[in-house]
């Protein structure tokens, strides 16, 4: 279930620019994640066509086959293996230079549902150089537990979101956008433990089960900007604060740079640093069983950074001109990821009780790509 990230707010991928529709196209893609004990990978299809010039439909598939013997697996409970699918639609309207959008998409895996609608609105303004967008998610998610028939868990999720881009210069494109989440309902892990001091243990330290509060409210906004240079190459950054009811801050920085080589290929090259703290409410090791009303030992709840590089290549391969356009690329990418805790232990490396060495780990995650425009 940890593998669920952003359901929700893949609703806004279906969301057009104002003023104009997303280009018919189709997309397949396979993905591959290893990195910290657990391996995902599975196929994706997006498919997007034109009504007529004032609506268009999109369909998409997801699969990911887990299998994780990570750090938290390792140390609480056995290797598993999972598969998560999940399945989407959507639907772009078009007035003048409104432009509105709803999709709807559902993810289904062997104890954890979730199901999300979203709607977005984009209008153009001053001849098209402003772009103003408000949109609205709503997500509700079933939690069960393998092995455990008794056990059920609900969480209601609605996002918010306003996005403004604005056209400054004939090569300077600038984006602020804020999003506020709130969750509410069962929104820890069911398997995952903490650990406190217990002299009458061999090891030193027990074990017991996370305890989260049941709402969670969260905050983040963003700032981007594109500038075109004079040999059609391009610079990007960016900037994201994230923050939460939870104690979380967190900072996320990126640069990249877009080079065109000769007339078919396309070179990205991006690196990105993300940092925050811990909740409140996390340790590593608590002074003993029920120390406070909320616990938590995850992770990606604790202080921790990371950060690493982006390379994709892409090759136009098909570019037919005339009555019948069609063109299609096939790209490649590939991210390369570095993440050091702070004050997360890795209890399997032995060591004086809360003196561990520190958990660190790399993550690689492959990308390839065909796309078709129609």
């Amino acid at each position: 279930m940890m593998w669920r990230t952003g359901i929700l707010l893949m609703g806004w991928a279906g969301a057009a620019i104002g003023g104009v529709l997303p280009e018919e196209r189709a997309d397949a893609l396979y993905h591959y994640y290893d990195g910290g004990g657990v391996e995902i990978d599975g196929p994706s299809l997006l498919v997007r066509k034109s009504v007529n010039e004032k609506v268009s439909v999109s369909a998409s598939y997801y699969v990911d086959s887990i299998s994780s013997a990570s750090i938290d697996v390792v140390t609480t409970a056995s290797k598993y293996s999972e598969e998560r699918t999940q399945w989407g639609v959507g639907v772009d309207y078009l007035h003048e230079d409104t432009t509105m959008s709803l999709g709807f998409s559902t993810s289904d895996e062997n104890d954890y549902q979730a199901d999300t609608l979203s709607f977005a609105i984009s209008q153009d303004i001053f001849n098209g150089l402003t772009t103003l967008t408000l949109g609205y998610g709503s997500g509700s998610d079933d939690v069960s537990r393998r092995g455990d028939a008794d056990f059920s868990g609900q969480i209601d999720r609605h996002a918010y979101r306003v996005g403004f881009t604005q056209v400054l210069t004939r090569n300077l494109l600038m984006s602020l956008n804020y999003e506020a989440i709130a969750d509410e309902g069962y929104l820890n892990n069911p398997y995952r433990q903490v650990r406190y001091v217990d002299v009458t243990q061999t090891s030193g330290y027990g074990w017991q089960g996370e305890v989260y509060p049941n709402t969670r409210a969260s905050n983040a906004v963003a700032i981007r900007a594109r500038y075109h240079l004079p040999y059609r190459a391009a610079v990007s950054g960016g900037y994201r604060f994230f923050s939460d009811d939870w104690g979380i801050d967190a900072h996320t920085v990126d640069l990249g740079y877009v080079q065109p080589w000769r007339d078919r290929w396309m070179i990205d090259i991006r690196y990105r640093f993300y940092t925050q703290n811990a909740a409140d409410f996390y340790s590593d090791l608590f002074p003993y069983a029920d120390a406070q009303n909320y616990m938590a030992r995850d992770k990606e709840l604790s202080k921790f950074q990371s950060h690493g590089p982006h390379l994709g290549v892409s090759y136009t391969w098909l570019d037919r001109a005339g009555d019948r356009p069609l063109r299609s690329t096939v790209n490649l990418a590939f991210d390369h990821y570095s993440y050091s805790y702070d004050d997360f232990r890795d209890v399997s490396g032995g060591g004086t009780v809360g003196a561990e060495p520190l958990y660190d780990f790399d993550a690689d995650v492959l990308q390839l790509f065909v796309s078709f425009w129609f």
